[in-house]
């Protein structure tokens, strides 16, 4: 039996395997990843930061690697090319000497677990209760839960009106069939709990320069005519829309002639078609599904944008000068494999990190990290709505999207724990116990990793002395996180 197994082999993964390590506990990190990082090696080049004054520890120390490595200075890189944020991260689990075991899909025995997954499995298979999804208002008394307002201008939105229905009456691909009412119009249920999760999708990191460009070719029963809402949106907007409209798309975003290609506008990356919905609890097949179905929509939508005549000719230019990178994901083809799974299992622990904690900044007493980053919740659905205004006219709209600035705010080491009477020797850093609208900023990759970083330390000290880790000494291990770096307090 090892003293710490780490599950999850992203960054937040390796940084708690490497923290248990360092202090002295004999450290197992294991997972059914491929490769090592997450969506940091897996596509997620481009990061967001927030408060930079806020990172200390190991996410300055491994963007100070990164910055090192292409020569510019500490945060002159805002992200690394994907095979290259693999390799320095492999060099600090080598640096570290802990043992990797990657394409397991059950940890070894261990005194103490921490469960660094996106999909928090070792924490359901331990019993340890857990939301999905957004709650309403008055779970948690938060504004900004629930559904959102039917239209919320700005450029995740459809600024021009666009019919749901095809032809013969049916709702269109991609568009989702809401409640309606006794009149048959859809319900909108503001700050109601659905469930809902935000959009999901691949980062695909792509290239302009013709020695390293992969030909964007078409997937297998690519079908052009699901693409009608897109030739519609397209065709309305004419020349006033670019390819960064839809896909951020600019030359040297990354490193040497890379992008990595975001989600931007209404209809872009980001699958939301509802099938996200069957991958927090579904099952291995259940999850390789959504996982194809979003890489194959993603294959589909850029040759579509490259090759089809509905695209006008400026967007349908720009896009094809671009493609998968050959020295990136050489596995797969030049796609990446990891799907970003921005929103799934929610443990309920000891403390609900929730919207208050972070729009006040309250205080913590038990602080291990700091956030800092917007509330960022992206689209959970599209669907459509009559505009009453017009006839009544249905418009196609995308629901769920939020930005919402935050200062910088402690996160507490309960929200890491389960309760005591559900698990004693589990952490939980990713997955953590927070609201839907907290776990909007909490779930970028800097902060995950400063988290994680935490649960290694407390991890290693909960095995040592052979207690629950709700018996950690928190001053202690605040005092660790300090001596290596960690900012508690601005």
């Amino acid at each position: 039996m090892t003293d710490v197994a780490v599950f999850g082999a992203t960054a937040a993964g390796v940084m708690a395997a490497v923290a248990a390590r360092e202090a002295g506990a004999e450290t197992v990190l294991a997972g059914p990843d491929r490769r090592v990082g997450g969506m940091v090696s897996g596509g997620l080049g481009w990061t967001d930061l927030g408060d930079t004054s806020a990172l200390g520890g190991p996410a300055r120390r491994f963007y100070g690697r990164v910055a090192a490595h292409y020569g510019a200075p500490l945060w002159g890189v805002r992200g690394p090319e994907p095979h290259v944020a693999e390799r320095l991260l492999v060099e600090l689990l080598e640096e570290a000497d802990v043992d990797v075991r990657l394409g397991e899909r059950e940890p070894p025995e261990a005194a103490v677990y921490v469960d660094a997954s996106y999909e928090g499995d070792l924490m359901a298979a331990l019993g340890v209760p857990y939301a999905v999804g957004r709650e309403s208002r008055e779970r948690h008394g938060e504004r900004w839960a629930g559904r959102q307002p039917a239209y919320r201008p700005g450029r995740h939105n459809f600024d021009r009106l666009i019919s749901p229905f095809a032809d013969d009456g049916s709702l269109l691909p991609y568009v989702r069939e809401p409640e309606l009412d006794e009149r048959g119009w859809p319900v909108e249920a503001l700050g109601e709990g659905d469930g809902g999760l935000q959009a999901y999708g691949f980062r695909v990191c792509l290239t302009d320069r013709p020695e390293n460009r992969l030909a964007l070719e078409p997937p297998p029963g690519y079908e052009p005519a699901r693409f009608e809402l897109l030739r519609r949106y397209l065709a309305a907007a004419g020349d006033d829309l670019a390819a960064p409209d839809l896909l951020g798309l600019v030359p040297d975003l990354l490193p040497n002639g890379k992008c990595d290609v975001n989600s931007i506008g209404p209809f872009s990356l980001n699958l939301l078609d509802g099938c996200n919905r069957a991958y927090p609890d579904g099952d291995e097949t259940a999850r390789e599904r959504v996982r194809e179905e979003h890489l194959h929509y993603t294959r589909a939508l850029l040759y579509y944008l490259a090759h089809d005549e509905h695209v006008p000719a400026r967007v349908r230019h720009e896009v094809a000068r671009w493609g998968p990178c050959a020295d990136e994901f050489t596995d797969s083809g030049g796609w990446p494999r990891q799907l970003y799974v921005r929103d799934g299992r929610r443990m309920l622990g000891d403390y609900v990190l929730r919207e208050e904690d972070l729009l006040g900044a309250r205080p913590q007493d038990d602080v291990v990290a700091l956030g800092s980053y917007n509330i960022d919740v992206r689209e959970v659905e599209r669907t459509w709505r009559y505009l009453p205004e017009y006839t009544p006219t249905p418009a196609v709209f995308n629901e769920g999207y939020l930005s919402v600035p935050v200062p910088a705010y402690p996160i507490p080491y309960r929200s890491l724990t389960p309760r005591r009477e559900d698990c004693q020797n589990l952490l939980v850093p990713l997955c953590l116990s927070a609201s839907h609208v907290a776990f909007g900023s909490v779930r970028m990759e800097p902060t995950l990793m400063l988290l994680g970083h935490a649960a290694g330390l407390a991890a290693a000290q909960a095995a040592r002395r052979g207690v629950a880790v709700q018996d950690v000494d928190v001053g202690a291990l605040q005092e660790r996180l300090r001596d290596g770096g960690a900012v508690l307090q601005l």
